[in-house]
């Protein structure tokens, strides 16, 4: 409760903030008041969403996904507002204390400088570009598939692989979907890569099993020459809702395994498989997740890579790339390719090839998006094909990775 009061109040002091600029450009009443029965509007879905109509036992919905966007594209706007609005406070204050204790006015107030206008102007026509982007990442951002493709080479790769695909998904998120056409035409871009193999590096679902069954048919239709593997992530466990017992979670974990085979996915839960061609083997290791912080840490690398040559090549499927960054990647045994999911991105930030890659997640994770290496190693951090939360994308788009194997030629 208490928390929900410091939340209300802040959300209340920014907007007040807000109005100000509104106000000063505006002193039709009807459009003050209409401001305010939008903002309580937009508070009140929001408080009723997350705490009143709030089930622990389901999670996150489509509803309370609407909510959180809606609240976003309402609110975020109004916080660049008060920065321009506040800016202009420090600087309105000093003069009119100036006014008061140095000329001796004792009516300083009265010469307190009125808002400016143009300084209103400039803080809603700045607040129109995170509304624009917000609004644009909500209804198109979020189906805006990307398919981003890599050319990796690597000295110790058998020449029967040389030149083998991967195609990559991660943190699918089914719980949130909402358009079915979209989805499709995600399935279909990922099948138009015509690769050997699909890789998928875990959250299946948002919290519960049952999230995945409309959208069993849909995915099954994927498609790839050597099969099709999978991981879980964090979402996966069913660690976040409230269940009536340890049973029906230790169920949901069940019925969620035999989804992914229904779907056609091996699912390696800390196992390996070999990949042969051409009396070449490729060695394909799946972890459970394993995260920093307080995520789960049911990954085993020692148990998952049982049985497998030292010098094998190895591709490694482990959902949190900070797992890469704290067991992998300075692990007794070489790993030269793990593909992770689990940041999303932030599903927000600014990317521009060649020139900027940012977003406010990368104060949480060291590898948060795209290819990094380290002394010969190689991670992707797919950035993820759905969404989680907020039901929008914006600048960080849905992933599709290819990735493209070569064997680098010794000069």
């Amino acid at each position: 409760m208490i928390r929900w009061i410091i939340f209300i109040a802040i959300y209340l002091l920014i907007d007040f903030y807000a109005f100000q600029a509104f106000k000063t450009l505006s002193k039709n009443k009807w459009l003050l008041i209409i401001y305010w029965v939008i903002s309580f509007f937009v508070l009140g879905y929001f408080l009723y969403q997350l705490s009143i109509n709030f089930d622990k036992k389901i999670g996150l919905t489509l509803s309370t996904n609407k909510a959180i966007g809606v609240f976003l594209i309402v609110f975020v706007p109004k916080v660049f507002v008060l920065f321009f609005m506040f800016g202009e406070d420090v600087i309105r204050t000093p003069q009119a204390l100036f006014k008061f204790f140095i000329q001796g006015d004792s009516n300083g107030v009265a010469y307190f400088p009125s808002r400016r206008k143009f300084v209103s102007q400039i803080a809603l026509g700045i607040a129109a570009l995170p509304f624009g982007a917000l609004f644009y990442g909500i209804f198109k951002g979020k189906y805006n598939y990307k398919v981003l493709k890599y050319t990796l080479e690597f000295e110790d790769l058998p020449k029967a692989f040389d030149g083998y695909q991967i195609t990559q998904i991660s943190d699918i998120h089914s719980g949130s979907f909402d358009n079915k056409t979209k989805i499709e035409y995600g399935i279909d871009l990922i099948n138009q890569q015509k690769s050997d193999l699909i890789l998928f590096t875990g959250d299946l679902v948002n919290n519960r099993a049952d999230e995945m069954i409309p959208w069993i048919d849909t995915f099954k239709q994927l498609k790839a020459k050597d099969g099709k593997y999978s991981v879980l992530g964090n979402h996966d466990y069913g660690d976040y809702i409230t269940w009536e017992s340890d049973e029906a979670k230790d169920q949901n974990l069940q019925d969620l395994e035999e989804i992914h085979q229904e779907l056609g996915f091996d699912l390696l839960l800390n196992k390996n498989r070999t990949l042969e061609k051409n009396n070449a083997k490729l060695a394909l290791i799946g972890v459970e997740n394993w995260g920093a912080g307080g995520f789960k840490k049911a990954g085993d690398l020692d148990k998952a890579s049982k049985g497998i040559a030292s010098d094998s090549f190895k591709i490694l499927m482990s959902h949190d790339p900070s797992h890469w960054d704290q067991k992998v990647k300075n692990h007794d045994t070489h790993y030269h390719l793990t593909l992770s999911g689990h940041t999303h991105g932030m599903q927000f930030g600014i990317e521009i090839p060649g020139w900027i890659k940012w977003s406010p997640v990368k104060w949480r994770y060291k590898y948060w998006a795209g290819i990094y290496e380290e002394a010969g190693r190689f991670l992707n951090v797919n950035r993820g094909f759905g969404f989680l939360a907020f039901p929008g994308r914006v600048g960080i788009w849905p992933e599709i990775t290819v990735i493209t194997l070569k064997q680098k030629k010794i000069v």
